[in-house]
């Protein structure tokens, strides 16, 4: 990071009131509210997923700008195939267009390109997409910014399992740190704050085993209309909680 940059950076968190000694590494974000932001104006579904490309720019270039490491973004899980069939096929389509438009700006602005999910059920169109842009060098990496596509967290667990009986592990083998090899989200922290926009408090089947310490931080801001301001916002909620992982509060101890 420049001099100049860093200057930025300082200023923008300063402004904020936030702490740059307490910025969470990784954040995690539902995405919620695209549908009933178009539907507001009188617009189809498709719509509210169209404008919300804008909010995930918005998101990403503030990850950036205040040091985030990693960011996670549920962008689609696998209970979203129920949804009607063109609403599917234009977020499949919308994944493709962007993916291709965004690509050089996010690697010319050191963000790399993961991916959490079963992309095998995607349409082969993704899949290559998906492919050519993780496979597109990124010098410098910043952020990786991790895509939860096709994603939901009982499947990964019981793909982890799967993959344990698969490779004969013995029980005694077994403990949280192996499990974790297993998981989708290997040699990636957990995240330590997750986000959910539109009023909505649960967190549907997002990452059950690696949200288990992160602290939730919901919003009724509909995801088309969340911006920067929002997003340091919910930094500076996580930096005003206290984070005892099942021990004693420090304000009690004498």
């Amino acid at each position: 990071m420049t001099e100049v940059n860093k200057k930025k950076r300082f200023d923008l968190l300063k402004s904020a009131g936030l702490d740059p000694n307490k910025i969470p590494q990784h954040i995690a974000i539902i995405m919620d509210g695209n549908g009933r932001w178009a539907q507001n104006r009188g617009e189809d579904r498709v719509f509210g997923h169209l404008n919300g490309v804008e909010s995930v720019r918005a998101v990403v270039e503030s990850a950036l700008q205040v040091g985030v490491r990693y960011l996670t973004l549920y962008a689609f899980s696998t209970e979203n195939w129920s949804r009607p069939k063109e609403e599917v096929a234009a977020l499949m389509n919308l994944l493709v267009t962007t993916l291709n438009q965004e690509t050089d700006d996010l690697n010319g602005k050191g963000v790399r390109l993961r991916t959490i999910g079963d992309l095998s059920a995607l349409p082969d169109n993704c899949q290559k997409q998906l492919e050519t842009t993780e496979k597109a060098e990124t010098k410098n990496v910043s952020l990786d910014l991790i895509l939860a596509l096709n994603y939901s967290a009982k499947w990964e667990i019981t793909e982890a399992v799967k993959g344990i009986i698969r490779d004969g592990v013995k029980e005694e083998e077994i403990n949280i740190d192996k499990f974790e090899t297993y998981l989708q989200t290997k040699g990636l922290p957990d995240p330590e704050l997750m986000i959910r926009t539109s009023g909505e408090r649960r967190i549907s089947n997002f990452m059950l085993w690696q949200l288990a310490y992160a602290e939730f931080h919901f919003t009724s801001v509909l995801w088309p209309d969340f911006r920067r301001e929002h997003f340091l916002a919910a930094i500076h909620d996580f930096q005003n909680r206290e984070r005892r992982f099942g021990g004693v509060s420090q304000q009690t101890v004498k």
